[in-house]
């Protein structure tokens, strides 16, 4: 006697593409009966209101916004460092003795800045009033002339 030729495996394989195929057919036919031919141009059109979110509705003409080309910037401004007095304050948040840096807390523009022990005129510790001139170092800005405030 002959073993048959189809085994578990493949009658599975073969139920599963069949089930898929018929899955496919069955949303083919209902993508056909959904489709909206025939729409106008109107029907598909999408409008931004001034939110800037969708809107089946065409803007009112009269809050219509008019911009000059010579007036817009692509990109990201550059920042302009023009201050009055290049003699900041700040107070220290961090120090290490040990390894001679630390960093100092801007009192006007709350940014940290770097400080190494070589900037010091006199010892300093955290949260000691400082008074520093910012220079940019390689790294990023770093405090020089640094002067504990008493």
């Amino acid at each position: 006697m002959a073993k048959s030729q189809e085994t578990f495996g493949k009658k599975e394989k073969q139920k599963k593409k069949l089930k898929q195929r018929q899955d496919k057919a069955e949303k083919m036919e209902e993508r056909k009966a959904n489709a909206k031919k025939g729409k106008s141009l109107e029907d598909m059109m999408a409008y931004l209101d001034e939110n800037g979110n969708l809107s089946s509705t065409p803007p009112d003409p009269h809050k219509k916004k008019i911009f000059k080309q010579e007036d817009m910037e692509i990109g990201v401004r550059k920042q302009s460092r023009e201050e009055q007095d290049p003699v900041r304050q700040g107070v220290v948040t961090f120090f290490n003795d040990a390894k001679g840096f630390g960093f100092i807390k801007d009192s006007i523009t709350q940014e940290s800045v770097f400080i190494h022990v070589n900037q010091l005129s006199e010892p300093i510790k955290e949260h000691d009033k400082v008074t520093f001139e910012v220079e940019m170092g390689p790294r990023g800005a770093s405090a020089t002339n640094v002067k504990k405030i008493t």
